[in-house]
């Protein structure tokens, strides 16, 4: 028997069971037998799994979803983990929950200084402001590497992983603008669009977690045109712009 916690979480009115089949379906031809278990702090959905292919199983959901540290002592330095943005008052650094939570909670933090090298090419803009373009708000998936994970500090000092920053960079490239969704399964999403024919306006929509997605808009397409539509079908989301044409203005970077 193995019990795991997934680096994928619930929070509004979404409880884990009610991914459960998916999570079954994912596991699907293994001989195991998948069981939910009560959330860890924060939403972190915990499961069971019992049978011979519980391994593989293990391994298929590492590799799709990621496993939680849970730990801080099983946190290392050079370690790349995919959290979730947290609330915080710090105008000097980020917060990232990024599944710690034994022997107390512990959020991973990316300073300002490392987020106007790595999104801004060094500009100095305050926190909020990259936080508004980038749409770095409270449960957004984003994907750190550790650099500083010592015992004695309160959080774990981390910065964006490659993969993120090449992220970011390959939305920029395209220039194309994305909305945002936080809170939302993929169904209510892709019911949304279609229900209000926005086929025309829209390419598709990028999953970025269990409730994160990214609406890609068509050229000529504006993604705060679209929160008037989409915000009523989706009540208790919440939608945010990325803009890559004003993100190249405030921050001055050249075009990739």
């Amino acid at each position: 028997m193995a019990t795991v916690t997934l680096l994928e979480k619930v929070y509004g009115h979404y409880s884990a069971r009610s991914f459960e089949s998916m999570f079954k379906n994912m596991c699907k031809g293994l001989n195991v037998r998948l069981k939910i278990l009560n959330c860890a702090p924060r939403g972190w959905i915990r499961i069971e799994l019992r049978g011979e292919d519980e391994k593989v199983a293990l391994k298929f959901l590492e590799k799709e979803m990621g496993l939680a540290p849970v730990h801080r002592g099983n946190v290392k330095q050079g370690d790349i983990i995919r959290g979730r943005i947290v609330a915080s008052k710090s105008k000097l650094e980020l917060h990232v929950d990024i599944g710690v939570y034994e022997p107390e909670l512990t959020d991973a933090a990316i300073s300002l200084r490392h987020l106007q090298a790595q999104l801004a090419d060094g500009k100095k803009l305050a926190l909020q402001t990259i936080v508004e373009l980038y749409g770095l708000y409270t449960n957004l998936p984003l994907e750190v590497k550790v650099w500083k994970p010592r015992a004695e500090m309160e959080t774990i000092r981390t910065e964006l992983s490659e993969n993120q920053i090449s992220t970011f960079n390959n939305w920029l490239s395209q220039k194309l603008e994305r909305l945002i969704i936080l809170g939302a399964a993929i169904e209510e999403v892709e019911y949304a669009v279609k229900k209000l024919r926005l086929s025309r306006d829209i390419y598709g929509i990028e999953s970025l977690g269990l409730l994160e997605h990214a609406v890609i808009c068509k050229l000529g397409t504006e993604a705060r045109g679209l929160i008037p539509k989409l915000g009523p079908k989706l009540p208790n989301a919440v939608l945010i712009p990325f803009s890559p044409v004003k993100i190249m203005k405030v921050t001055g970077r050249a075009e990739l």
